[in-house]
C-alpha cells in the first residue's frame, strides 16, 4: 500500500468551509463531522445550506420525507427557492462588483463579467427566452462550447422556471437530436461556431440538422461567435433577441423538487437516460463539494477543464457562482498554440483551483515540465480530478510538477446522477496517490460483497446506504429504468456501478465500471449508442462495443462487426464504419478499432455477452460460458486481436 503523498496543514485547513461548519456543530474533527454527516441526515444538510448561504422565498416544512422510499426522496419539502438566485442575486449585497465569470476564447479574446454584470444579462436573456415563448417546465437545448453565453443561457433558463437540455459540444447532429426529442426541446440555443486548434468549427450546421430531426423544436437562438453565417426563418440571433431586453427580471419561485435540468448519461443498453435535476438537489451538491472538498473560497478562481455537455460543466458554474466564487472558463483546446496553453491560462488569470481528467495530463506529460515551469502558478492552491481511475504515474507528475509538491489532488468520484461526488478527497486527512481519502460528508458509502455485506480490503461493488440532495429525480419519464440501473441489485441500496476497495485505513479505490459503460477520455458513452451508430452502415448486419484500456485516453472504443452477405472485411470498410459511427457521435468517440467477426457470442435469449467479448480480446479469463448458444464466436474474438 502506497504512503500518503500530501498532509494536512493549517494553512489548508484554518478558514475554511468544513472550519466554520465543524465550529457551528461543535466538532473537533473531521472524522466526526463525517460520521455526523451520514448519522444526522437532516441535521448535516440543513446545517449545510445554512453555512452556504442558501436563501429561500418560502420556507421549508421539513428538510428531508422518505415517505416513498429512498429511492424518491423529497428534500426540503414546502421549500420554495431559485437556484439562478442563489448563484447570483443572493451575493449583490456584497459581491456586486467582484468578478463572477472570466472567459477566455482559444483566439486569446477575454470576457469578464462581475456578478452584478452577470445577473443584469442573465435577466436580458430571460426576458428574451420569455419572449420566444418559453415558460416554466418547457425544456431548452444548449448545445453550446464553454462562452459566456452558456453560463448565462444555463442561469437565464432557470430563472425563468423553464429546464435545461446541456448537450456536449462535439457531438454530431444524430446524437444531439436524440437527446432533444426525448426531453421534446421546444428551443434549441447554439452557436454559429467555435476555434479549436486554430479552426473554425462549424456548430450551426450540426445544430440546424438535429432540429431537423428533432419536430419539438421549434427555434433556434444563435450565438454568433464569428458573424458570418446567414440565419433562416425559424432562427434568431442572441444579441438581436437579448440586447433589446430590460436588465431586470423576476425570479420564478420553485418548489425544490422542481425540475431545473436533464442531462443525459448513456447506459449499457438502450437510449440515453436523461437524469432529471431539481433546484434544491444538483446546485446545493455542487456547492457542497466544492465548499467542503475543494474548498473555494470567495475571490478564488476555479478552473474545470470541461463542456457544458458533461457533468462538470453545469457542476463548475452553478457551484462555484453559489459559493461565490468566480468560474473561469474556456473555449478551445488545452495545447493550442503551445502545449503551454492551459499553463499561461492559469497564470495569466490567477487560477486557484484546477481541475483537469488523468487522460489529459497523460496527453500534457510528452510535452515536457518546460510547458508548466515557465509559467507562474503560484495562484494555485488546490488540484481537482475526474472522469476515470489514475494510474501513479501520472498522478504525480500532476503532484509534483503542476502542484509543486504543495498543492493537494482532490480525486473525486461520483456521476450525472449524483448531481457530484459520491468519492472525495479532503485536505484534513492526508492523502495518498491516485484514490480518495474520504466519501463526501452527508454520502453514506461502502463497499458491498455479493451478500450486501459491507467489506474491506476486498473488492465490491460501490454502493450507498441512503439519499442525497443532487440524486436524480429518476429518469426522465423512465422511473422504471432508473429502479433498475441502481435500485434492483439489493432492496433500498443504491449501488452505482463502480467496482471498489475500502482499505483498514479509511482509503478507497476504484477499479473501473461493474457494467459496460464506457468512459473514453473521461466521456461516457454506452455502447448501444456505438452499435447503433456502426449499424447504420448499409454494410453491418451486428455490432458489440467494448472499452479496453488505453495509454491516453484512459479507455477508448473497440468495435466487433458481423457483416451482412455479400460484403467482405477490408481496410477500407474499415474506415468506412469509423467515420460513419464519428458522423454521428462526434469525432471524440470514434472507435479505436474496427475488428471483424463471423459471429457476436450471445446467449440463448440473444442478449450479446459484452463481458465476454472484452475478456477475450485482452486475452483474459472470460469466465463461465455455459449461458453461450454460440461459444465458437469467443474463439473468433481472439483470433481477430491477433
Amino acid at each position: 500500500m502506497s504512503e500518503p503523498i500530501w498532509y494536512p496543514s493549517a494553512a489548508y485547513t484554518q478558514g475554511s468551509h468544513l472550519e466554520r461548519l465543524m465550529h457551528k456543530l461543535g466538532l473537533s474533527t473531521y472524522q466526526a463531522l463525517y460520521e455526523y454527516s451520514v448519522q444526522d441526515l437532516e441535521g448535516f444538510w440543513e446545517a449545510t445550506v445554512h453555512e452556504l448561504g442558501i436563501e429561500w422565498m418560502q420556507p421549508y416544512q421539513q428538510i428531508l420525507d422518505i415517505s416513498q422510499g429512498p429511492e424518491w426522496p423529497h428534500w426540503f419539502p414546502g421549500g420554495k427557492l431559485n437556484l439562478a438566485y442563489n448563484a447570483l442575486a443572493r451575493h449583490l449585497p456584497h459581491r456586486a462588483e467582484e468578478t463572477a465569470i472570466v472567459w477566455e476564447g482559444e483566439d486569446g479574446q477575454i470576457v469578464r463579467l462581475s456578478y452584478q454584470m452577470l445577473e443584469a444579462m442573465v435577466a436580458k436573456a430571460a426576458n428574451g427566452l420569455t419572449r420566444l415563448g418559453i415558460r416554466k417546465g418547457d425544456r431548452v437545448g444548449i448545445f453550446l462550447p464553454m462562452l459566456p453565453e452558456t453560463a448565462i443561457s444555463a442561469l437565464a433558463v432557470a430563472r425563468i422556471g423553464a429546464i435545461f437540455v446541456p448537450i456536449f459540444s462535439g457531438y454530431a447532429a444524430e446524437a444531439a437530436a436524440t437527446r432533444l426529442n426525448d426531453a421534446e426541446a421546444k428551443l434549441l440555443i447554439t452557436a454559429d461556431g467555435f476555434y479549436r486548434r486554430g479552426g473554425k468549427v462549424n456548430l450551426l450546421q450540426a445544430a440546424r440538422e438535429a432540429a431537423r430531426i428533432s419536430p419539438s423544436v421549434e427555434k433556434i437562438l444563435v450565438v454568433q461567435r464569428f458573424g458570418e453565417a446567414t440565419l433562416q426563418p425559424d432562427e434568431v440571433t442572441w444579441n438581436d433577441l437579448v440586447s433589446a431586453q430590460s436588465p431586470a427580471a423576476p425570479y420564478e419561485a420553485m418548489d425544490s423538487m422542481d425540475p431545473f435540468m436533464l442531462i443525459y448519461t448513456s447506459g449499457t443498453t438502450g437510449k440515453p437516460k436523461g437524469t432529471v435535476h431539481y433546484h434544491a438537489g444538483f446546485p446545493i451538491k455542487a456547492a457542497q463539494d466544492i465548499a467542503h472538498l475543494f474548498d473555494l473560497r470567495e475571490g478564488e478562481t476555479l478552473f474545470w477543464f470541461t463542456d457544458m455537455g458533461w457533468m462538470m460543466g453545469p457542476w463548475a458554474i452553478l457551484g462555484g457562482l453559489t459559493v461565490g466564487g468566480t468560474v473561469f472558463l474556456y473555449e478551445g483546446a488545452p495545447d493550442f498554440p503551445d502545449a503551454s496553453r492551459l499553463w499561461a491560462m492559469c497564470a495569466r488569470h490567477g487560477i486557484t483551483h484546477l481541475g483537469i481528467s488523468p487522460t489529459l495530463v497523460r496527453a500534457l506529460i510528452p510535452h515536457g515540465e518546460e510547458a508548466v515551469a515557465k509559467h507562474d502558478l503560484s495562484k494555485l492552491r488546490v488540484l481537482g480530478s475526474t472522469g476515470e481511475p489514475w494510474n501513479e504515474e501520472p498522478y504525480k507528475w500532476f503532484f509534483r510538477v503542476v502542484g509543486q509538491s504543495r498543492c493537494p489532488i482532490i480525486n473525486y468520484s461520483g456521476g450525472t446522477e449524483v448531481g457530484g461526488g459520491i468519492l472525495g478527497c479532503t485536505v484534513w486527512r492526508p492523502i495518498k496517490p491516485a484514490g480518495f481519502n474520504t466519501a463526501a460528508p452527508g454520502i453514506k458509502a461502502v463497499v458491498l460483497d455479493e451478500n450486501a455485506q459491507p467489506v474491506t480490503d476486498q473488492v465490491g461493488e460501490l454502493a450507498v446506504l441512503g439519499p442525497w440532495p443532487g440524486m436524480t429525480k429518476g429518469f426522465w419519464r423512465d422511473p422504471g429504468r432508473y429502479l433498475a440501473t441502481y435500485w434492483s441489485r439489493f432492496p433500498g441500496i443504491w449501488v452505482h456501478g463502480d467496482w471498489a476497495v475500502l482499505d483498514g485505513e479509511g482509503h478507497w479505490t476504484i477499479h473501473g465500471r461493474s457494467d459496460d459503460t464506457l468512459k473514453i477520455a473521461g466521456k461516457r458513452v454506452g455502447p448501444a449508442e456505438i452499435e447503433s451508430a456502426a449499424v447504420a452502415h448499409p454494410a453491418v448486419k451486428e455490432a458489440a462495443a467494448i472499452g479496453v484500456p488505453h495509454e491516453v485516453k484512459g479507455e477508448t472504443a473497440v468495435v466487433f462487426i458481423v457483416l451482412k452477405p455479400g460484403n467482405e472485411p477490408s481496410p477500407e470498410l474499415s474506415q468506412a464504419i469509423g467515420e460513419t459511427i464519428a458522423a454521428r457521435l462526434g469525432k471524440a468517440l470514434k472507435p479505436e478499432k474496427i475488428l471483424f467477426v463471423p459471429d457476436l457470442p450471445k446467449t440463448r435469449n440473444a442478449k450479446v455477452m459484452r463481458r465476454v467479448i472484452r475478456a477475450a480480446y485482452l486475452g483474459q479469463e472470460p469466465g463461465d460460458l455455459s449461458a453461450l448458444e454460440n461459444p465458437k464466436a469467443v474463439e473468433a474474438i481472439r483470433l481477430a486481436n491477433t
